[in-house]
């Protein structure tokens, strides 16, 4: 195990064994982030589903009221005047052929999103083992695979993120930076939580949501009291 630095064992001794309420939480996940640098805000959400199970996988996006902190580089990939518009509507990047060729030549990977239009999605195919690992695969679950180019790119120029259980059934998402308002920190989390709950699969059996934490980069995880967010 790691060595605990002194800063976070000074952070993890303000946080008590209790399970904290959501409007709570948020205000102590500021106070404890003192690093250097301006900390992401995370949540982490233990679900009760087997995501070994195709009928019990949670995954969605959503947009977050308040964004991330960050505007996200966006790179399109689509043919003949689709480009243009891409461009139009604000990505960093748009091609077609040769910025698949850059990706699987060069391993170029300078953009935070991938939008594609459906008919390249067979040449984006050959990029799956480079693009997967990295959560940047197309997908028309999560909005990227369209021809609706100008919406998905200011959807996600806006802050729209993606959640996907793992393989442990957490559910591990940024909710902005630990500079924003506590109000605007709280209704993005409320938001995402309330996302999540939506996205329940049926063949879900027990509790849903078995706890919530939240946390700063650098900072210690603090419980949170999921009752108000249970169906």
């Amino acid at each position: 195990m790691g060595r605990v630095g002194k800063r976070f064992q000074k952070a993890k001794g303000q946080v008590e064994s209790k399970l904290y309420k959501l409007e709570e939480a948020i205000p102590l996940v500021k106070k404890l982030a003192t690093a250097k640098f301006d900390e992401t805000v995370e949540i982490a959400m233990r679900l009760g589903v087997d995501p070994k199970h195709a009928d019990q996988m949670v995954r969605g996006t959503v947009v977050l009221p308040h964004g991330l902190g960050k505007t996200k580089k966006v790179c399109v990939i689509a043919t003949g005047e689709k480009i243009k518009e891409a461009e139009l509507a604000g990505a960093d990047f748009a091609g077609g052929e040769e910025l698949v060729a850059k990706i699987q030549k060069e391993g170029w990977l300078d953009f935070d999103a991938l939008i594609a239009t459906p008919d390249m999605m067979k040449s984006i195919g050959r990029l799956g083992k480079i693009l997967g690992p990295k959560g940047l695969m197309p997908n028309p679950k999560t909005g990227t695979v369209t021809f609706e180019l100008a919406k998905a790119i200011q959807e996600i120029k806006a802050g729209k993120v993606e959640f996907r259980v793992d393989k442990t059934s957490i559910i591990h998402t940024p909710l902005g930076k630990a500079s924003f308002s506590s109000e605007k920190l709280l209704e993005n989390a409320r938001t995402l939580i309330n996302s999540v709950m939506k996205a329940k699969p049926a063949a879900a059996k027990g509790k849903y949501v078995r706890s919530i934490f939240i946390s700063s980069t650098m900072g210690p995880g603090i419980s949170v009291d999921q009752v108000t967010f249970e169906k």
